[in-house]
């Protein structure tokens, strides 16, 4: 990898050339270890050796998680994204790469073997969440968590922490790359850390409680999750003034929603606090950050090529929204090469510095949406209603009196071939307007989804146990439960 402070201030024409470099060896040298794509090219009549700079990166057809999903003729697909080298692949393939130079000077056996697995072998799983029917492995390395160490390492330098802070990881405990990222952030930077497991294995109180005593000055959490946690610790008057990082990940961050966070965290002392996003998918292995509450992500050009496209697959010009297209440059394990996300981003800017720290490296817009999030709704039996699931996040943080919210979609009288019927669960905050509030709520869903929803308050307690706020991975934010009337 190269050095995060040399690569952050580089030149553009010198990162295209990092890049095309890494994309030349990876495609030449590596890359016909991959199962998947050695018969992709094969298919395509296409040569790893015509892969020379990112522009030839269009020569190559998309894959997406359609590719990696088990089939019955395939049961274990995702085990054909896994590099897997062999002594012939490596004698034509890499005639230059450090391994086959230890093989051709017949070094012991058992040295080459290990050098071998260092590199490739995979020790490490995380999974995907939520996206789709079944969860994905995506395998590391011991190189590649090396990797993840050191990408977290940039992290905390872009947001300017350093070894003197206290961090509670409150990022559930799963094989999933959020808790593992902060793991070993604070492994590789020598960071006092608290692995909470999130509030399903240390709970709620105790890690309020952790921050407090501890004095922890970067929380990392789950937007929903740390929404919860927030109000709790206010509520119990706690006091949070150690805190100078919140950093959230796993799910889309909207205005509303830290302006909320801000309005909590004043009250539990923190002043002058960073609330920075990150952005990451499984498939990628990593996560990048913000460096200002208004930037973008930084992106780490030596370890990926990302590219948006448009919906016929072109590329879209800098600045314009399109579709994150995501190609690896210096993994191994389980790879990805020209894979669709279904992530929308605002734009992608490669030839201008970041306005707020300078660094030229490029930078995803912070506004990302999944395609997921758009849905059908058959609400008059005629003509399909496309909604923007994104727009609840935006109405339900705008509306001060609504503590928490879930969105339900299901079907009439639980019957398939019914109208489908969209529910808007919510808790009021103490005090709140009941009335008011919810002339507000159908006035707001009206303009901004055109949709009349069916509206049910809850009590909080309710509300927490419905989200799965201190049970689950991710709160069950936006539920459809329309596929699972028809499997039954």
């Amino acid at each position: 990898m190269e050095s995060w402070q040399k690569l952050s201030y580089a030149r553009p024409a010198q990162i295209r050339a990092i890049q095309n470099n890494r994309l030349k060896y990876f495609f030449r040298h590596l890359l016909p270890f991959h199962p998947h794509y050695r018969a992709v090219l094969q298919q395509n009549k296409l040569k790893f050796t015509q892969f020379s700079t990112t522009e030839d990166l269009s020569k190559l057809p998309f894959s997406s998680k359609l590719d990696l999903l088990p089939t019955e003729d395939n049961a274990a697909k995702s085990r054909d994204f896994i590099l897997q080298p062999n002594e012939k692949l490596i004698r034509k393939y890499s005639p230059s790469s450090k391994v086959v130079g230890l093989l051709l000077k017949k070094i012991a056996g058992e040295d080459v073997k290990a050098e071998l697995e260092r590199e490739f072998k995979p020790i490490h799983i995380h999974f995907t969440t939520g996206r789709s029917t079944m969860q994905i492995p995506f395998l590391y390395s011991y190189q590649d968590l090396e990797a993840l160490g050191d990408t977290a390492n940039r992290i905390f330098e872009t947001i300017g922490a350093s070894k003197d802070d206290v961090l509670i990881n409150a990022f559930p405990f799963a094989p999933h790359l959020a808790f593992w990222l902060g793991y070993y952030a604070s492994r590789n930077i020598g960071l006092l850390s608290l692995p909470t497991g999130g509030g399903k294995v240390m709970g709620t109180q105790r890690i309020i409680e952790s921050v407090e005593k501890l004095k922890g000055t970067i929380l990392l959490i789950m937007p929903g999750y740390g929404y919860h946690l927030l109000r709790d610790a206010v509520e119990q008057k706690k006091d949070f003034s150690s805190l100078k990082f919140v950093l959230l990940g796993g799910e889309r961050v909207n205005p509303g929603l830290r302006k909320k966070y801000k309005e909590f965290l004043s009250q539990l002392g923190a002043k002058n606090i960073k609330i920075l996003s990150t952005y990451a998918f499984t498939e990628a292995k990593t996560a990048w950050v913000q460096c200002h509450e208004e930037s973008g992500y930084h992106l780490y050009p030596d370890l990926e090529h990302i590219e948006l496209v448009d919906s016929d697959g072109k590329s879209v010009k800098e600045g314009e929204m399109g579709e994150v297209v995501y190609t690896a440059l210096d993994w191994r394990g389980s790879t990805v090469v020209r894979y669709r996300t279904g992530d929308f981003c605002k734009g992608l800017q490669t030839s201008v510095p970041c306005k707020y720290c300078g660094r030229t490296v490029p930078q995803l817009h912070y506004d990302i949406e999944r395609k997921s999030e758009n849905v059908e709704l058959n609400l008059t039996k005629v003509k399909g209603e496309l909604i923007n699931l994104n727009t609840f996040h935006i109405v339900m943080h705008n509306i001060p009196e609504i503590d928490e919210w879930q969105v339900e979609i299901k079907k009439k009288n639980n019957d398939q071939f019914e109208l489908d019927e969209l529910y808007v669960h919510i808790a009021l905050k103490k005090n709140a307007d009941k009335e008011k509030t919810l002339n507000e709520l159908k006035s707001l869903i009206q303009t901004e989804i055109e949709i009349n929803p069916v509206i049910e308050v809850h009590s909080l307690e309710e509300m927490v146990e419905m989200l799965g706020l201190n049970s689950e991975l991710k709160e069950k934010r936006i539920l459809d439960r329309r596929k699972e009337i028809v499997k039954s």
